[in-house]
C-alpha cells in the first residue's frame, strides 16, 4: 500500500470552529495517508502557502479549511473569491490538488459570541466538512495517481 502525503492548511480566525474541520478531516483519512499540519494567520494566506508546499513536490495533496465571515461589511465577497482563485491557480501551476473547506456564511457572523446558536451550528457543521474533504481528498489523490 502506497502512502499519500498531505497538506493540510488551518487558518487561525475562528480556530475553535475550523479545528473541528482538521480534527474530522484527521480522523476520516485512512492510515496510509501521512499528514503535516501547517497553520496560517487568516485565508487570504492559504494560496501562497499552498503554492509554497506544492513547489516542494512532496506532496500529493494540499487541504485547506478557512472560516470567512461578513463584519458587516462586503470584504468576505473578494476575500473568498480571491482565495478560491489562489487555489485554483496554484493546482494549474504546479499541478498539486488543492481542496478547500473554506466556509462563508451567508448572513452576518455574531463574532461577539452573541448568537451562541449560530456559533455551534458552524462548529458542528465544520466537522462535517472535514469529513467531505477527508473523502475528496482521498478520491482526488487515487484519480491522480492514475496519471
Amino acid at each position: 500500500m502506497n502512502t499519500s502525503k498531505i497538506a493540510f492548511i488551518q487558518a487561525a480566525w475562528h480556530h475553535d470552529i475550523v479545528g473541528q474541520c482538521r480534527d474530522a478531516f484527521v480522523a476520516n483519512l485512512p492510515d496510509n495517508f501521512e499528514i503535516e499540519l501547517f497553520e496560517v494567520p487568516g485565508s487570504l494566506e492559504m494560496p501562497l502557502m499552498s503554492k509554497r508546499i506544492a513547489e516542494t513536490n512532496d506532496y500529493d495533496a494540499i487541504c485547506c479549511a478557512g472560516f470567512v465571515t461578513d463584519g458587516d461589511i462586503y470584504r468576505h465577497d473578494f476575500v473568498a473569491h480571491a482565495i478560491l482563485q489562489g487555489f485554483i491557480n496554484v493546482q494549474l501551476q504546479t499541478g498539486v490538488p488543492v481542496l478547500s473547506a473554506v466556509l462563508t456564511p451567508k448572513e452576518t457572523f455574531a463574532e461577539d459570541g452573541s448568537n451562541p446558536e449560530q456559533h455551534q451550528f458552524f462548529f458542528d457543521h465544520m466537522s462535517i466538512k472535514g469529513q467531505e474533504l477527508a473523502a475528496a481528498c482521498v478520491a482526488t489523490v487515487e484519480n491522480m495517481k492514475r496519471f
